[in-house]
């Protein structure tokens, strides 16, 4: 006899807490729409997290965060996030948590970014020349 199938008693249409997302495993191969803000953004790294505040329209009862690498980002040139910034995002669970597939500004507009750019790769100079 098969094992019995985890989707058959799903749950759906309410908005679940931080713990809830963490513990259910079942919907790791579906992606699923957010909305909410840039957490933090480390633009020399090229990752951060958001916070959703909407999942599929809903309101949540506190903020999750979804991770965010910078070839997710929708926009032109240097891909990055300002602190702050208002984002929709489709993203899916991941082994480590969840994970954003695409973000966006709001209504779908590119992302705006953040000021800070990265520092290039200085050449250091021998003692001898300073």
């Amino acid at each position: 006899m098969p094992p019995a199938n985890p989707h058959l008693n799903r749950t759906g249409g309410c908005a679940k807490t931080e713990e809830e997302e963490a513990a259910s495993s079942e919907e790791d191969s579906s992606s699923f729409r957010g909305s909410g803000v840039c957490k933090w953004f480390n633009v020399r790294m090229g990752f951060g997290f958001l916070s959703m505040t909407h999942r599929e329209g809903i309101c949540l009862d506190s903020p999750v965060d979804v991770f965010v690498h910078q070839s997710k980002l929708h926009m032109e040139g240097f891909r990055s996030l300002k602190e702050g910034e208002a984002v929709e995002f489709t993203f899916k669970r991941s082994s480590k948590g969840l994970e954003s597939l695409r973000v966006t500004g709001t209504g779908g507009a590119p992302c705006v970014g953040s000021e800070k750019k990265p520092k290039g790769t200085q050449k250091r100079r021998s003692k001898g020349d300073r």
